[in-house]
């Protein structure tokens, strides 16, 4: 214990000798104030390589839920790599990679493809864009216009993916469910003979374009390609239409709301008809005026609530099934269904047009 104890005095004068030798800090000083400690001071260091996969070949790599947390991440120089990010994440940058599969959770910003080719990708975000790309194929969900650049052979499916920590990280990347325009593209730089892009089969499936994980550390996620299960309703998008018909519904913000869309989803998919597509938004009185007309002053009260849930629904019935489940399931809940054929086809160009132009696109 003597020894213990002499060491520290030791160590306690060493600061005073140096003060003596001109070190004006105050050290060892008793009455000397102690250095700020600051919040940024005390996060811990960021190391840029566990944001990064770069120059691997023939490789399964990923990232497990929490891991990326927001940060921005990088791929590049990679070739017949299977790469897996199940977290949200500000930003991905994916270059010059070759024969790869690549799955990418909920990204709050841009996904940007740069020189890469004969990719299959699986990619939930606010921005796609891709340049100087060749043969991909993306089941994708984008909330804006997703673009490309100096590309071709581009094909794009809408987005088909869960797994129970999803939901969570698309609120955290402020994504919502129901706004993708995974199949609305634009070209940058179309080519007047052939067209730089197309849409997958509507059979074609997620799991056959990014396999299943196969690293054990990967294999924790519980992870379902089931299209059933999708966290991400699928819709037919641009697709032509299965029927003349089509059904708007909105759903008013409150409690359930998301909820309440998902079911109404389910019950008319199963019951065969086609999900055309979905949009959650804010709407103004003025814009209810012109969707709802004649209806607009039972709904206008309810638009201060937050953004409403439009779904549209397509097929031969679609309308008088819509008004059924509604009038069934959904008793205590306030909702816009259309009434008929021919006004149902106003409503739905009405409602999207101006959706589309909420949104900037």
């Amino acid at each position: 214990m003597g020894c213990f104890f002499s060491k520290r005095r030791k160590q306690a004068k060493e600061p005073q000798l140096s003060a003596e030798s001109g070190d004006r800090s105050g050290a060892g000083d008793p009455g000397a104030e102690k250095q700020p400690q600051y919040s940024w001071d005390q996060r811990a260091k960021i190391d840029p390589k566990d944001y990064m996969f770069s120059g691997l070949k023939n490789e399964t790599v990923g990232r497990l839920p929490g891991k990326v947390a927001g940060q921005q991440f990088v791929i590049q120089d990679c070739e017949n790599c299977n790469i897996y990010i199940f977290d949200h994440s500000a930003t991905i940058t994916i270059d010059d990679c070759t024969s790869c599969r690549i799955f990418l959770g909920p990204v709050k910003g841009s996904v940007f493809f740069r020189d890469c080719k004969d990719c299959k990708c699986i990619v939930a975000c606010q921005q796609f864009r891709t340049r100087d790309c060749r043969k991909m194929e993306v089941f994708l969900c984008c909330a804006t216009q997703p673009i490309i650049e100096s590309s071709s052979g581009m094909k794009f499916g809408c987005f088909q993916y869960y797994y129970p920590e999803l939901a969570l990280q698309l609120k955290d990347a402020g994504l919502s469910i129901f706004n993708n325009t995974w199949s609305n593209i634009h070209d940058f730089t179309p080519d007047s003979g052939e067209n730089n892009w197309g849409l997958l089969p509507e059979d074609a499936l997620a799991l056959d374009a990014v396999p299943l994980p196969t690293a054990e550390e990967l294999k924790a996620v519980r992870i379902s390609t089931d299209a059933n299960k999708s966290i991400i309703p699928i819709t037919r998008g641009r697709r032509p239409k299965c029927s003349e018909e089509s059904c708007l519904v909105v759903f008013f913000a409150g409690d359930y709301t998301t909820a309440n869309a998902r079911k109404l989803i389910d019950e008319m998919t199963g019951k065969g008809f086609c999900l055309v597509q979905t949009k959650e938004v804010p709407m103004k009185a003025d814009d209810a005026q012109r969707v709802f007309q004649q209806k607009a002053s039972n709904f206008i009260p309810l638009l201060e609530k937050g953004s409403v849930i439009a779904l549209e629904f397509n097929g031969d019935g679609s309308i008088a099934a819509c008004q059924d489940i509604i009038a069934n399931v959904f008793t205590s809940t306030k909702v816009f269904v259309s009434e008929d054929k021919a006004s149902a086809s106003r409503e739905v160009d009405s409602f999207y047009n101006f959706a589309d132009m909420q949104m900037g696109m």
